[in-house]
């Protein structure tokens, strides 16, 4: 919030997706591998955050999820689209909480934070590029319909 940097930074970035979008027409796998990307990223980025506000373990999962998928979930909301988050079986939320478990336990056997960061953030984007290219899904749990009683 402090260095206006990265907010020009995205300012022009939009721009220049909104020129390009305009004359060629951005393959759906393309966003979606931008979009595991940027999960990893916002995912450990928000456990650190929590660690570092003096969090623990099952805190650090919970709002580095919410970081992670938050951003995807804005994004498809303003396109009107079904969130990837809720789309059935869909291996998002699932991917970040791995991620973050990940990072967490590489910590707690003594990795350094940076190292465990990384390694964190590359288990997301493996658990996301698997899920993307081999078009894998979680089993959905599927509620009965109601009994009608006349």
């Amino acid at each position: 919030m402090a260095d206006t940097g990265y907010l020009w930074a995205i300012f022009a970035a939009t721009l220049l997706t909104l020129l390009i979008v305009r004359f060629r027409e951005i393959p759906l796998r393309a966003l979606l591998i931008a979009d595991a990307l940027g999960l990893a990223l916002f995912a450990i980025s928000g456990a650190r955050i929590a660690e570092s506000a003096g969090y623990g373990g099952v805190v650090a999962v919970i709002l580095g999820t919410m970081s992670g998928v938050a951003g995807g979930v804005f994004r498809d909301m303003l396109l009107a689209e079904i969130p990837l988050l809720l789309r059935d079986g869909e291996i998002y939320a699932t991917a970040a909480i791995i991620g973050i478990l990940v990072y967490l336990v590489l910590q707690a056997t003594g990795f350094d934070r940076l190292t465990a960061g990384h390694v964190g953030m590359a288990t997301i984007v493996v658990i996301r590029f698997t899920a993307i290219f081999l078009e894998l899904r979680m089993p959905a749990l599927r509620l009965g319909e109601p009994k009608k009683t006349d």
